[in-house]
């Protein structure tokens, strides 16, 4: 793995969002200059929209933006956290769940998954991997752990799962063990789930590309969470080697799920990028590099 190619890589290629977010990985940066990048993504009605979620390119605010929001401030603690939790308590249906997502202003560029999103019900999906990354925040942000928001759309999601009687999607069970590892008193249910997740943690998603994979670490990206237990040292430590093998010549990561507009494709590259170093420190694998910390 070459960290002087990600360097080229993100200056040449990735959002500016997402160059603050790398500088910040590396021990570098600002953290204000990281928040200013995301401001311009941010409506007057607190929540986030205008590509934040690449493959959703609308302008007005959406659950999905929300998730990428919480990325941001659990790199750089802001005030608008919170701000973005009132947001998120106005579209919460009545059941403490979010919709996949709200009416489009812009169809354009956008995913058919996201158009097509039904709006009567809440989706498991969104809600626990947007609460668990509310979650990862309010682990330094008193004013998101105790938000109304985040308590009813924890309820929610652990109703959800405790109903859950056959393996869901494949991304609906790996947001569900993420959002059970931010709640230390659902041992018993991410042991259920854990029952639906395939030995070697790795799972086909349907109706994705054809070669569009989770794996231990879409799962589990972190070492000491309780998902851990779910898979062998073995298969998190194959997976590590494949993360580190799938960087590209010029430098980045890249996705294989289906990309919907050209600036989308080139925003996940530059997104995927910072999640792949992210992960692979939090693991060990991203060793000291002159002139960068780790």
């Amino acid at each position: 793995m070459d960290i002087d190619k990600v360097a080229s890589f993100m200056a040449g290629h990735a959002r500016l969002l997402d160059r603050r977010r790398f500088e910040l990985l590396m021990g570098e940066g600002d953290p204000a200059g990281t928040l200013a990048a995301l401001e311009g993504y941010r409506n007057a009605d607190g929540g986030y929209g205008w590509g934040l979620e690449p493959d959703l390119r609308s302008p007005e605010s959406q659950p999905g933006s929300a998730l990428h929001a919480f990325e941001v401030f659990e790199q750089a603690p802001s005030p608008r956290a919170a701000e973005l939790c009132d947001w998120l308590q106005t579209v919460t249906r009545p059941d403490g769940g979010l919709p996949f997502a709200l009416p489009l202003t812009v169809a354009q560029a956008t995913a058919p998954w996201w158009q097509g999103a039904d709006r009567s019900e809440s989706s498991l999906q969104i809600t626990a991997v947007t609460a668990a990354a509310a979650w990862r925040v309010a682990a330094h942000d008193p004013a998101v752990a105790a938000h109304p928001w985040l308590a009813r759309a924890s309820a929610y999601c652990l109703e959800a799962i405790s109903s859950l009687k056959e393996r869901p999607h494949a991304y609906v069970l790996a947001f569900a063990v993420r959002f059970l590892d931010t709640q230390p008193s659902a041992s018993d249910l991410l042991d259920r789930l854990g029952a639906f997740v395939p030995p070697d943690g790795e799972m086909h998603v349907e109706g994705g590309t054809e070669h569009e994979m989770l794996s231990p670490l879409d799962f589990s990206p972190a070492p000491g969470l309780p998902s851990r237990r779910l898979f062998t040292a073995e298969a998190v430590s194959a997976d590590l080697d494949r993360l580190e093998s799938l960087q590209r010549e010029d430098g980045g990561w890249t996705v294989d799920y289906a990309t919907i507009s050209q600036a989308g494709a080139l925003d996940w590259r530059g997104a995927v990028t910072v999640d792949a170093l992210r992960i692979l420190r939090d693991n060990g694998r991203l060793g000291q590099t002159p002139g960068r910390g780790a």
